[in-house]
C-alpha cells in the first residue's frame, strides 16, 4: 500500500484590517512623515552645530558624512529585525522620535554646563543615522507582508514587477518627504517653534505616525506582550517630549545662566540670531550675538576706537559702517563735526531694534542710531554694496550711486563661515569702487596673535583687490572672545583673559595709508597715537617672513578654514 505524499499545512497569513491592496498608501505616508522628521534632525544638528560651535562647513560636513555612514549600518542591523518587522519598525520610531527629539536640547545643555558638544554633535547624528537606515527595510518588508495577503493568482501575476514598483514608491515617498522636512525647517519650525520646541515637536509626530502606522495596520503581527510594549514605548516617548515641551522655557533661561552666567538682562530670538544682553545693573551692559562676544560693555570703547579712529584721519564727511548694528562704531563717528552722513548696513533688523530701544544698550551708543544723520539699511551686506556699487541704466557703463570717504567693516572673524563672503576678494572689489579718492577702509580681521594665517589671509585678500595696507592691534578684556569663530572653549572664568584684536587700514592704490589720528580726532577714552605705533609693531611680529604669504580669499575658494 503507498501512503499517500504528506502535505504541509498553508503557512497562516494573518488578516490586515484594510485590503492589502489598500495597504501601500498608508506605508507611503508614513514613508513621507518619518523622511520629514529625519531631515529635520538633520538640519536641527547643522544648525545648532554651527551656533555653538562655529565653523559652520565643518560641522555641517561632520553632521552629513557620519548619518550617512550610519544610514548604511542601519540598513544592515535592520536584517536582524524583517523576523518581527512590525515590532521592530515601531521600536525604531519611538527610538528615532526620542533621540531626535530631545537632539537639540540635549547638544544645548552639553555646550552650556561642559563647554563641549563636539563628541555629542558626532554621537546623535551617529544614532539617529542607524535608526533612520533602518526604517526603509523594516517598511520594505511590511509592504511585502501586505503583499502577501493577495490571492495566489494575483500574487503570481505581480511577482515578478512587484519588488521594483515596491522599492520605487518606498524612496520617492522619502525623497519627497526629505523636501518638504527641508523647507518646513527654515520656514515653519524654525520661525515659529525654534530650535528646541521645532525638534521635540517632530519627535512627536514621528512617535505618532510610526507606532500608530503598527498598532492600527500591522496590529494582528503583534503579540499581546510586543503590543503594550510598543504602547507602553510610545507613551513614554510622547510623556518625554511633552514634559520637556513644557518645561523647554525654563531649560532655556537655565542654560543661558549656564553661559552668560546670572546677570542676563535681555534674551532675544531675531530671525535670524540670538542676541543676549549681560551685565550688572548700573555697569556698561555686554552685548553678544550668538553667543559671540560683539561689544564688551567695559572695554567696547577700546575696540572701537581702534577700529574707526585711523581711519578717520583724512577726509570723513560720508562714512559707510557695514556691520555695526549695535550702534557702537556709529557713536565714534558721530563724534566727528565734519561727518554729515552715516550708512549703516546692518542684516539683522532684531540688533538694530535692540540697540535703540534698549535703555543702557542706546546709553552706550549715545542714541547714535537715532542721530539724523544716519541711515540703516537693513540688507546683505554683500547684496547691499554690490547693487550700490553697480547701479545705472542696463546696457549702459554703471557707476556706484554714491561714493564713501570712509568704509567701516565691523564684522565678526572670518572664522566664521556664514561671514565669509564679507571678507573675499570680490566683497573688497566692490568696497573699492564705492570708496571715494583718498577714501579709507578699515577692516577688523580677527586676532593677530592667536590666528595670525586668517588674520594675515585677508590682508592678502585686501591686497588682491587692489588695496594697501597698514596692520595693526588693539589689547583689551575677553578681545579673544570678540566675534570669534569658535564658542566651544568658553567658559565663564575666561572672560577676563585679555587678547587683541586685530585690524587693516587700507587704501586703493600701492601706497598704504599714514597709520595716525586726523587734527580734529576728539578727546579719546584709550586711543594714542603712540598705542597706535605700538599696535602696529605687535602685529608684525605675528607676520610669518619665512614663506610666501597666503593667497586670496575668494567666493570659490574661501581660505578661512579655522
Amino acid at each position: 500500500m503507498i501512503d499517500p505524499p504528506l502535505t504541509m499545512p498553508p503557512k497562516r497569513v494573518t488578516r490586515l484590517p484594510v485590503r492589502p491592496r489598500a495597504v501601500r498608501f498608508p506605508v507611503l505616508v508614513v514613508v513621507f512623515v518619518c523622511a520629514a522628521c529625519g531631515l529635520v534632525y538633520e538640519l536641527e544638528l547643522v544648525a545648532l552645530a554651527s551656533y555653538l560651535i562655529g565653523d559652520s562647513v565643518t560641522h555641517a560636513s561632520v553632521v552629513l558624512s557620519v548619518m550617512v555612514f550610519a544610514m548604511g549600518v542601519g540598513s544592515l542591523l535592520a536584517k536582524r529585525l524583517r523576523c518581527r518587522a512590525a515590532v521592530g519598525f515601531g521600536l525604531v520610531e519611538g527610538g528615532l522620535a526620542l533621540i531626535g527629539g530631545c537632539s537639540a536640547l540635549v547638544l544645548y545643555a552639553a555646550f552650556a554646563w561642559l563647554g563641549e558638544a563636539r563628541y555629542v554633535l558626532v554621537a546623535f547624528s551617529l544614532a539617529i543615522g542607524v535608526l533612520i537606515g533602518a526604517e526603509i527595510p523594516l517598511l520594505m518588508s511590511l509592504i511585502q507582508r501586505a503583499e502577501s495577503a493577495r490571492s495566489p493568482g494575483v500574487r503570481e501575476k505581480e511577482s515578478a514587477t512587484d519588488p521594483a514598483g515596491t522599492v520605487a514608491d518606498l524612496f520617492a515617498a522619502d525623497y519627497v518627504g526629505a523636501l518638504v522636512g527641508g523647507l518646513a525647517f527654515p520656514f515653519l519650525l524654525l520661525p515659529w517653534l525654534g530650535q528646541l520646541t521645532g525638534a521635540l515637536v517632530t519627535g512627536a509626530v514621528n512617535a505618532v505616525a510610526g507606532g500608530g502606522l503598527v498598532l492600527w495596520l500591522f496590529r494582528r503581527d503583534l503579540t499581546g506582550r510586543s503590543r503594550a510594549l510598543l504602547i507602553g514605548t510610545n507613551l513614554a516617548v510622547l510623556a518625554v517630549l511633552a514634559t520637556a515641551t513644557v518645561l523647554v522655557d525654563d531649560f532655556e533661561r537655565a542654560a543661558r545662566r549656564a553661559v552668560y552666567g546670572d546677570s542676563v538682562r535681555v534674551a532675544v530670538q531675531t530671525d535670524l540670531q540670538e542676541v543676549v544682553v549681560t551685565g550688572e545693573r548700573g555697569s556698561p551692559p555686554d552685548l553678544f550675538v550668538d553667543g559671540r562676544l560683539r561689544a564688551g560693555g567695559e572695554d567696547a570703547s577700546r575696540y572701537h576706537e581702534s577700529l574707526v579712529h585711523p581711519a578717520m584721519n583724512g577726509p570723513h564727511a560720508r562714512v559707510l559702517i557695514i556691520g555695526g548694528g549695535d550702534g557702537l562704531a556709529a557713536r565714534e563717528v558721530l563724534r566727528y563735526a565734519g561727518v554729515r552722513s552715516v550708512t549703516v548696513v546692518e542684516i539683522d533688523p532684531g540688533v538694530v531694534r535692540l540697540a535703540r530701544s534698549h535703555p543702557e544698550l542706546a546709553a552706550l551708543n549715545a542714541n547714535a542710531l537715532r542721530d539724523p544723520r544716519v541711515r540703516v539699511a537693513s540688507a546683505d551686506a554683500f547684496r547691499w554694496l554690490r547693487e550700490t556699487a553697480t547701479t545705472g541704466p542696463a546696457g549702459e557703463e554703471e557707476g556706484p550711486r554714491e561714493r564713501y570717504d570712509v568704509v567701516i567693516s565691523d564684522l565678526p572673524d572670518p572664522g566664521i563661515s556664514a561671514g565669509t563672503k564679507l571678507y573675499s576678494e570680490e566683497f573688497y572689489g566692490l568696497a573699492a569702487r564705492v570708496l571715494a579718492d583718498e577714501g579709507r577702509l578699515v577692516v577688523h580681521a580677527g586676532s593677530a596673535s592667536a590666528r595670525p594665517h586668517t588674520f594675515w589671509t585677508v590682508d592678502s585678500t585686501l591686497r588682491a583687490a587692489g588695496f594697501a595696507t597698514r596692520a595693526y592691534s588693539a589689547y583689551g578684556r575677553g578681545a579673544h572672545l570678540a566675534a570669534g569663530p569658535d564658542r566651544a572653549d568658553r567658559s565663564g572664568d575666561t572672560d577676563t583673559g585679555t587678547g587683541d584684536w586685530g585690524y587693516l587700514l587700507a587704501a586703493a592704490g600701492t601706497y598704504p595709508p599714514e597709520l595716525g589720528l586726523a587734527p580734529d580726532t576728539p578727546r579719546l577714552r584709550s586711543l594714542t597715537a603712540g598705542a597706535l605705533v605700538t599696535g602696529a609693531r605687535a602685529a608684525e611680529r605675528t607676520r610669518d617672513d619665512r614663506g610666501a604669504p597666503p593667497p586670496p580669499s575668494t567666493l570659490i575658494h574661501p581660505r578661512y578654514g579655522g
